[in-house]
Formats: C-alpha cells, sequence, structure tokens
C-alpha cells in the first residue's frame, strides 16, 4: 500500500466522518461508502490508495446511479482502520467515532486476529 501524505490521511478521514458506514455482515467488520456516480475519480484515487479495498457499481437504484466502495477482511484492518485510529476521536465526531468504536467491540477478535497474523 503507498504511505499516505498527512493531507491524504485527513481526507479520507473527513469523507468517512460525513458519508461512511462502520458496521459488518455479523462475521467480519467493513466499513462502507456509498456515493453518487459523480464521485467517481474519489472512488478511484481511494482504490488506488488502498489497493487491497473493492469498488462495485456503478448501481442504479430508485432513480439515482451510485458507487459503492468496501473495505473488509485485511485491507480494512491492515490499512484504513490504522488511519482512522491515528485520527477519529470522539472530540472531533463523537458520532463517527461511537459508530467505528461499536464496529472495533463487536468485531474485536476478528480484528486482534487479523492483527496477530500479520
Amino acid at each position: 500500500m503507498p504511505e499516505l501524505t498527512p493531507f491524504e490521511e485527513g481526507l479520507v478521514v473527513g469523507i468517512l466522518i460525513g458519508e461512511g458506514s462502520f458496521g459488518g455482515d455479523g462475521k467480519q467488520p467493513q466499513i462502507t461508502l456509498r456515493m453518487h456516480v459523480r464521485h467517481e475519480e474519489l472512488f478511484r484515487w481511494l482504490v488506488e490508495r488502498f489497493p487491497r479495498t473493492r469498488l462495485y457499481g456503478p448501481y442504479g437504484h430508485g432513480g439515482r446511479t451510485y458507487f459503492q466502495w468496501m473495505a473488509r477482511g485485511a485491507a480494512l484492518v491492515e490499512d484504513v482502520l490504522p488511519v482512522l485510529e491515528r485520527h477519529l476521536s470522539a472530540s472531533l465526531d463523537a458520532y463517527a467515532f461511537t459508530r467505528l468504536d461499536e464496529m472495533r467491540e463487536r468485531y474485536g477478535e476478528y480484528i486482534a486476529r487479523v492483527r496477530r497474523a500479520a
């Protein structure tokens, strides 16, 4: 994975605070970002910086066309999560921090297992 500049880390954190979803599928954690296709360049930029993540779409639903970017598995735990853990705090955005913290708690064993294997 390419090393991110401080600006790039800040941009990733800001995008995920504003538009990201922190959750999981019951087995593993995931972060999902879903936005209109007019943001395609931004999605491509994310995949360049986090090559183990996945970009899906474009999808059409309810008159809206969007892309969906997902970070899960090792891509989430080893690449994306450390950026969020360095910069996202309750004092920056309590709601996003709580959602991230709930995801880390719910999938704590999975995250620890991936980190041990790295």
